[in-house]
C-alpha cells in the first residue's frame, strides 16, 4: 500500500491480498461478501466471470457467500448461460416489484442492493473478458483488512480496439470525469477510474446512497460518499489491466451528458453547486436502500 494524494492506493498483486489470506480475515471478523453483476444483453461475457468466481472464489476458496446477477430483461441468452455457470439470476422487475422498473445500470445496482445480503458488496460489469479472480481480491481486500475504508474503487489499464492501442481506453474518464472532479471535488482528483463499474462498498454506506437509475449513477455516488466518509474512507486497487467493449464516441457523448447531469444535481442537492446553475434532472431518482423494506 502506497500514499498518493489525499486517495489510498492498494495493488491486487498484494501477497496479503490472496484468496487463501482474504478467507482467514473474513473469518476473524465474521463477514459475509456478496457479489453483484448488473448485465444487459452480455451473454458473449458473463458464463466466464460468473464460472470463474464460483470456481475459485465459492468452491475451491470459501470467500464469496453471494453471488447474484441481476438482468435488465435481456433479449439474449444472458440470464441461462449466467444460470448455468452458477449465479442466482433475477430479472430487475421482479426485485422491489411495487416500485415500477426503469431499464438502467443504477437500477440495476439499486435492485441488486436490496436483494443482496453481505456484509460487503462488490460490484463488477458484465462485459469484462479475461476476467480473473483478483478483480475481487483487490476490491474487497482493504475492506477486510482496514475497518477505517468504506469504498474501494478500481483502478486499472485500459485498452482501444482502434489504432492508438494500449492505453487509450478510458477516454471518458481521462476527458470529462477526471476533469469534474478536479473541478468540484478536488479531493478525490487521484481517483484514476471514476466511471468504472468495478467497485466494493460497506453495507452500511450503500444502503445509505440515493442511485440515479442510469449510468450518472457512479459520479453521482462519488458526491455523497465523500460526504458521508470524506476521502480518508475511500482507497482505489490497482486491477492491472481491464478489457472490455469500447463505445463509439457518438454512444459516450450521450452517455457523458446524462452522467454530467446526475453529478451536477448531486452537487446541487450537497451544496456544493448552486441549484439555480445546475442542468435540469427530471430522470428518476431511487431512495436509499436502507430507507425501504425489501421486496
Amino acid at each position: 500500500m502506497s500514499s498518493h494524494g489525499s486517495i489510498r492506493r492498494f495493488d491486487s498483486a498484494e501477497p496479503a491480498f490472496s484468496a487463501a489470506a482474504l478467507v482467514e480475515n473474513k473469518a476473524l471478523t465474521d463477514t459475509r461478501i456478496s457479489v453483484a453483476i448488473p448485465t444487459l444483453n452480455e451473454a458473449s461475457t458473463i458464463g466466464g466471470i460468473v464460472s470463474t468466481i464460483v470456481r475459485e472464489l465459492m468452491e475451491a476458496t470459501p470467500l464469496v457467500d453471494e453471488l447474484l446477477v441481476v438482468d435488465s430483461d435481456s433479449d439474449d441468452d444472458t440470464a441461462s448461460i449466467a444460470t448455468a455457470a452458477g449465479a442466482q439470476v433475477l430479472q430487475a422487475s421482479a426485485i422491489q416489484p411495487a416500485t415500477p422498473a426503469v431499464r438502467g445500470k443504477g437500477e440495476n445496482l439499486w435492485r441488486a442492493t436490496l436483494a443482496t445480503t453481505g456484509d460487503i458488496v462488490c460490484f463488477v460489469d458484465g462485459d469484462l473478458r479475461d476476467f480473473s479472480p483478483h478483480f475481487i481480491t483487490g476490491l474487497i481486500g482493504p475492506l477486510l483488512q482496514d475497518t477505517s475504508l468504506q469504498f474501494v474503487k478500481a483502478t486499472y489499464h485500459r485498452h482501444l480496439a482502434s489504432p492508438f492501442g494500449a492505453g487509450e481506453g478510458g477516454r471518458s474518464n481521462a476527458l470529462f470525469a477526471r476533469p469534474l472532479l478536479a473541478l468540484f471535488l478536488p479531493e478525490l482528483r487521484d481517483l484514476d477510474q471514476p466511471l468504472g463499474g468495478e467497485y466494493a462498498f460497506r453495507r452500511d454506506l450503500l444502503e445509505a446512497l440515493p442511485f440515479a437509475t442510469d449510468y450518472g449513477v457512479e459520479m453521482a455516488h462519488l458526491v455523497d460518499i465523500v460526504d458521508q466518509v470524506g476521502s480518508e474512507g475511500i482507497a482505489q486497487c490497482d486491477l492491472g489491466e481491464r478489457h472490455h467493449r469500447n463505445r463509439s464516441l457518438d454512444d459516450l457523448a450521450q452517455m457523458n451528458d446524462t452522467i454530467g447531469r446526475r453529478f451536477f444535481t448531486r452537487l446541487a442537492a450537497t451544496g456544493r453547486m448552486d441549484p439555480a446553475t445546475a442542468p435540469m434532472d427530471t430522470a428518476p431518482w431511487r431512495p436509499p436502500p436502507g430507507s425501504i423494506a425489501c421486496c
